[in-house]
């Protein structure tokens, strides 16, 4: 970690397995909401889940971190192990009092090739965090910043915005918000939302082909 704070109050679970390059290409144009009509909207983030970044998209791998309201230790701690194309998945219990990340957790994110970050709380420094290239989606903006204290898990499933999100599923965000695509079911989806996406297009032709 960059910061000098104990991390005995956090548990780590074991590693896990990151969705396989090829199979994210699959969703890199795929909107949210098709993928959300793949899982019969059950997989999709509640609208308080909202952009803080001008830069909307995202298509990665889920690094679940569930902490203290207020505390970003667990955040710190657990972007040692981010690998690129990870995105950030927080469960912060919903507290909008104090950001848990902003620019300089964004500078660690980056260098670690994290993509950006989901979190059930606040942010601060959007600005910076969007000018860094991050997409950053959240509750709420505050310029108060977090303790670092723990205690905290990684790893481990995470409930954000009425979704519980597993190490490893698969993320994907745009400017209608944010969806959820589990790990195992991804191979699945890929094929589903082409299908969702041919037949949207399909009506598409056959009502501007109805203007005459």
């Amino acid at each position: 970690m960059f910061i000098n704070a104990p991390t005995d109050t956090l548990t780590l679970t074991d590693p896990w397995p990151r969705v396989d390059r090829d199979l994210l290409n699959r969703f890199a144009k795929a909107p949210a909401a098709n993928i959300g009509d793949v899982f019969d909207r059950l997989l999709v983030m509640d609208g308080g889940i909202r952009p803080f970044t001008a830069a909307t998209r995202l298509v990665g791998t889920a690094l679940p971190i569930l902490t203290r309201a207020g505390d970003n230790l667990a955040i710190h701690r657990a972007l040692d192990d981010a690998q690129p194309g990870d995105i950030l998945v927080i469960n912060g219990q919903g507290d909008l009092s104090r950001a848990l990340i902003g620019d300089l957790i964004g500078e660690i994110m980056v260098s670690k090739g994290v993509l950006g970050a989901v979190i059930d709380g606040a942010v601060r420094d959007a600005e910076t965090l969007a000018a860094q290239g991050l997409v950053v989606f959240a509750r709420a903006a505050t310029p108060a910043g977090p303790f670092k204290n723990g205690p905290g898990v990684i790893g481990a499933p995470v409930a954000v915005g009425g979704v519980v999100v597993s190490a490893g599923d698969l993320i994907v965000t745009d400017s209608d918000g944010v969806v959820l695509v589990p790990r195992h079911r991804a191979t699945w989806a890929a094929e589903q939302v082409d299908q969702v996406i041919e037949k949207e297009e399909a009506l598409r032709r056959r009502i501007v082909a109805a203007r005459g």
